[in-house]
């Protein structure tokens, strides 16, 4: 079946060139978008200017001297009227033109008895002539992975798939924007890493040819990132394409986007003010602040002191945070299982750190920055220690990081915002996978959709 559809599909194409038409012209006939039109429908239809308009055709009707398409040009849709007796080309233009096909139209706009804003079309030609048909009955599909794995068709097909990620456009643009406004410079730090660190998490490995030497992805900008601190930049931040060789389920994906800038002169409570400005218009509610031990109390009706620190976090993430749904920063993090953060004076088994919960999902990690070399070093050399002995997210030490910190590092505090979450949150999206516009997929046969 649907081999008959692309070879008739084809014969349409060779049809077209058989005539001496490009079928994929590099150039086409625009004065304005759709949305355009339709703004300025009134003073373009008064005036009887012709408009030239293209798009992709998402409905065909045929009514014998008259067909009326749907154009797309991803900022609006509008009718396109083709009739025999204005248009020279008719009967060729019908003949070759399918649902999917990209047409030029040229016209004049009107609207119909029915009142629905249109383009009588005095001229016309196929500028992308589809070969496959888009699927029927794509929204029902049980398949969901299908989807992923053809996004442009779902864009397409579903505008609020696509909404999705136009939303996150606009968030990332917005919070670059508040952050250069905030005099933060963007930079870009290594995504191939001798060593990962910034984060406890388990790496990708590869190996460099040219070099000789094994590298890894990059789980965290962050060690980089304190190294631009050490070196006179104050305020620094990036959006960084991180991973993590972890499984995947609704809040964790093995590639992501990960925010995250330092600012020097800084603690993690003037963070929290700063996180808060930024985040509020995106994720409104209470803002809450409570210690992490607390949480474990007011949650799970256990106490810290009697759960083992290598239970800590896991016990939190079941039972702890999935209660957390007001956005909320949670403060206070012990020491055993935040090797970066910088202590609390006069407690030094607490950490200045915090992370935001919103709905029981973390979005941001952030704290005062450790810029003790020696304290940094004997914590490295303890994860260096796990990693030995099995603990394969464990961080690594890394010599280069400690004797740039050995130069001095400013007091900073910094922060690690999941976009990918963010998204998802703002969205109602089910699965962090939605947020990723094109998600890696386990390998299939190659196979066409029905």
């Amino acid at each position: 079946m649907l081999d008959d559809i692309i070879k008739e599909r084809k014969k349409k194409l060779d049809a077209i060139i058989a005539r001496g038409l490009n079928p994929y012209p590099a150039r086409v006939k625009r004065t304005h978008t759709l949305r355009e039109a339709r703004e300025n429908f009134e003073a373009f239809s008064s005036a009887q200017d012709s408009v030239s308009l293209v798009g992709r055709v998402v409905a065909f009707r045929d009514q014998g001297g008259v067909v009326f398409c749907d154009l797309n040009d991803s900022t609006d849709k509008l009718q396109v009227v083709l009739k025999k007796e204005d248009l020279k080309d008719f009967d060729f233009i019908v003949s070759v033109l399918d649902i999917g096909d990209f047409l030029e139209v040229t016209g004049m706009l009107f609207a119909t008895q029915r009142g629905e804003q249109s383009i009588a079309a005095t001229n016309a030609r196929v500028i992308v002539k589809s070969l496959r048909p888009f699927p029927t009955s794509w929204s029902g599909l049980k398949d969901i992975e299908e989807r992923y794995r053809r996004r442009y068709i779902d864009m397409v097909l579903n505008p609020e798939v696509k909404e999705v990620f136009l939303t996150r456009s606009r968030v990332v643009q917005e919070i670059r924007t508040l952050l250069l406004n905030e005099g933060f410079i963007e930079v870009e730090t290594p995504v191939l890493q001798p060593i990962p660190g910034g984060a406890l998490a388990k790496p990708f490995t590869t190996h460099h040819n040219a070099l000789d030497i094994d590298l890894y992805l990059r789980v965290s900008p962050e060690l980089y990132l304190k190294r631009c601190l050490v070196g006179g930049m104050n305020k620094v931040f990036e959006f960084a394409r991180d991973f993590r060789n972890e499984g995947v389920d609704r809040d964790h994906y093995p590639e992501f986007t990960m925010l995250e800038f330092y600012s020097a002169y800084q603690d993690y409570e003037g963070l929290m003010d700063f996180t808060e400005k930024m985040l509020k218009p995106y994720l409104p509610g209470s803002w809450e602040r409570i210690r992490y031990a607390d949480t474990f109390k007011k949650y799970a009706g256990r106490d810290l002191k009697d759960i083992p620190n290598e239970q800590i976090d896991e016990v939190f993430k079941k039972e702890v945070r999935p209660k957390i749904q007001e956005p909320t920063f949670v403060t206070h993090y012990p020491k055993a299982i935040s090797p970066l953060s910088k202590s609390v004076e006069g407690d030094p088994e607490l950490t200045e750190r915090f992370q935001v919960v919103v709905e029981g999902t973390e979005i941001v990690n952030a704290f005062s920055e450790l810029n003790d070399p020696v304290d940094q070093r004997e914590r490295m050399e303890e994860q260096e220690r796990q990693h030995r002995a099995g603990n394969e997210e464990a961080s690594r030490f890394d010599g280069d990081f400690v004797e740039a910190l050995e130069y001095g590092m400013p007091p900073a505090a910094g922060l690690g915002l999941g976009i990918d979450r963010l998204v998802q949150l703002m969205t109602k999206s089910k699965a962090i996978k939605d947020t990723i516009i094109f998600p890696t997929m386990r390998s299939r046969d190659e196979g066409d959709i029905e």
